[in-house]
């Protein structure tokens, strides 16, 4: 796939887990064409993979050259200017659209000029482009702010609507339009907290619907509600959590994308404690803890605990810039354990009178729910299906922070939470085929990878603790383990080896690995053959052990192949 749009989460294989929001926003995106979807809002905490989502969904249609030409914008948490503002609205819009007509990505990276725009309008007579782009520059000479930033919230409406087209407006971090636009050009002074409002009539398009996020969730709602009124943008919430299976699934992609060593049991274990949380995973994985090692037990809990508790920790100063911002208005000790509370006790709904009599406060029952609404506005709690109840934000990640943060204050004492991830981690144990059934189930993915990470955790084995059959019984140091080896027959065919293995005493481990449920015939067996035959010429002088793993069995003639080129055989991975 190609990806036009650089995307901030990096390499696209981060990006894990996601398949069932992108089938939501595919059925969503596929109404656009007939004029039936109208906009919606993404909902989640920070780093919950709302940016990544919107980004690959404008890579997708941007590839595809459909019916719906995407436009994405970030609002950034930076001060700006309001004409520079609108200037920059308006070129991000024009040049993407360009960028789309013309096949042409480098649009995207480095925008057009407003009179490049102007040129290119006039040259393939698009008129409106070439409008907008003199209408722009003569308001800005004018003083015209207004007029110019009308002109470009317009503009993905008005064009789709003279050319007959559909486009997605797709704007990133929705809320921070009404805190970083200026009316003076210093920047001082409030900012406009009405530009959320230009959109209150758009938002109803059906020929350019809008795509927005926000991470400060009742922020935006209260901006959305008091400017673009209730139920024009449809609310979609997405949990910041993957269900375990795919959790684990990103473990290991991670793990390979970072070149992280891991074994398969730390891959489960990286998973529970990171509670299937990609964001938390790739901070362990990317962690400065001293000495970090997710090979070993020891090493996962040392480096779990060094992100939630070191504040240098990349996940600790994460959720310490979303504190801040979140709790500006909530900053004593009454709070704070309130907070602690909820987040603690997320299961059930509160009232504040079961909080009062709970945590025994000498406060009135009107202080205690002042307090809470300013934690419901903070994000950090959330309403129950009355004004009286509330809870706390069902997301351990955030519980373990504020624990960490607020706990001695609050109740006098630090929580242990290395204590708790070694008390968890017996619990799991206990649990060994649950480990087992869930690395059995990931094999159709990630069969390759977790052999690999096999063969690389055990170091030390005979090639009959994995694969059956007659052949060489000696133990392997083993030295290097690679995946997707590239060969090229002499007649220029590209082949390629799912994994190799090298050992101390020379002797080469080359695995073919093929997923699917179905059993392994004949012809695969021999193709295999070949690239073992190949692969050996190649380095002359190493024994080779060919091996074939099958998670879908094999066919009788495709067993007695493998036996007489003495291929040993395997249908699951047998030790984790």
């Amino acid at each position: 796939m190609k990806y036009p749009l650089q995307e901030k989460i990096g390499k696209p294989e981060l990006l894990v887990g996601r398949e069932k929001e992108f089938e939501e926003l595919k059925k969503w995106i596929a109404n656009i064409s007939k004029k039936l979807s109208g906009s919606r809002v993404i909902l989640a905490r920070r780093k919950s993979g709302k940016t990544a989502i919107v980004q690959r969904v404008f890579n997708r249609l941007w590839r595809e050259n459909g019916d719906v030409i995407p436009f994405y914008f970030e609002i950034a948490e930076n001060k700006i200017w309001y004409p520079m503002f609108a200037m920059d609205y308006y070129r991000a819009f024009a040049s993407q659209y360009i960028s789309f007509l013309e096949r042409d990505e480098r649009l995207l990276r480095s925008p057009l000029s407003l009179e490049k725009i102007r040129e290119y309008g006039l040259t393939k007579s698009l008129d409106v482009l070439a409008e907008d782009a003199d209408s722009i520059l003569h308001d800005k000479k004018e003083g015209f702010h207004d007029l110019m930033w009308k002109t470009a919230y317009s503009a993905p409406n008005r064009v789709a609507d003279v050319y007959d087209q559909r486009v997605l407006v797709i704007l990133d971090e929705f809320q921070n339009i009404a805190q970083y636009v200026y009316r003076n050009e210093e920047c001082k002074g409030e900012p406009d907290e009405s530009m959320p409002g230009s959109f209150h009539s758009l938002s109803e398009s059906k020929i350019a619907p809008m795509l927005v996020t926000g991470s400060y969730i009742s922020w935006l709602l209260n901006i959305a509600g008091k400017y673009l009124q209730a139920g024009r943008l449809d609310e979609w919430r997405i949990n910041p959590y993957l269900i375990p299976e795919k959790g684990l699934e990103a473990v290991y992609g991670y793990a390979r994308i970072y070149d992280e060593p891991i074994t398969n049991e730390t891959a489960f274990l990286i998973n529970q404690l990171c509670m299937s949380d990609p964001f938390f995973i790739s901070c362990v994985m990317q962690s400065r803890q001293p000495d970090r090692n997710l090979a070993t037990e020891k090493g996962v809990i040392e480096t779990f605990n060094y992100e939630i508790t070191d504040r240098r920790s990349r996940m600790s100063k994460t959720w310490n810039e979303y504190i801040q911002l979140t709790l500006k208005k909530v900053n004593d000790r009454y709070a704070k354990g309130m907070l602690l509370h909820l987040s603690k006790h997320s299961d059930r709904y509160w009232t504040h009178q079961d909080i009062k009599d709970e945590l025994q406060m000498d406060l009135d029952l009107d202080e205690i729910r002042e307090k809470l609404i300013l934690l419901v506005e903070a994000d950090v709690i959330e309403w129950g299906s009355s004004d009286i109840r509330f809870r706390g934000l069902r997301d351990g990640t955030l519980s373990l922070v504020l624990r960490n943060r607020f706990e001695e204050e609050i109740n006098g004492f630090a929580p242990d939470l290395r204590q708790e991830a070694h008390k968890q981690i017996r619990e799991l144990k206990r649990e060994k085929k649950r480990l087992q059934g869930m690395l059995n189930n990931l094999s159709g993915k990630f069969a390759e990878y977790q052999l690999a990470t096999a063969f690389r955790s055990k170091k030390w084995f005979a090639l009959s603790d994995y694969f059956a059959g007659a052949g060489d019984m000696a133990r392997l140091n083993i030295t290097c383990v690679r995946q997707r080896v590239p060969l090229q027959r002499e007649n220029g065919k590209n082949m390629e080896l799912d994994v190799v293995a090298e050992s101390e005493c020379g002797r080469v481990i080359v695995v073919e690995v093929k997923k699917q449920k179905t059993r392994v015939g004949r012809s695969a067996v021999e193709d295999f053959a070949e690239k073992v035959e190949v692969y050996a010429r190649s380095v002359s002088g190493k024994k080779i052990l060919p091996a074939f793993l099958s998670l879908g069995g094999f066919a009788g003639d495709a067993m007695r192949l493998c036996e007489k080129h003495g291929i040993r055989t395997a249908e699951r991975i047998a030790h984790f």
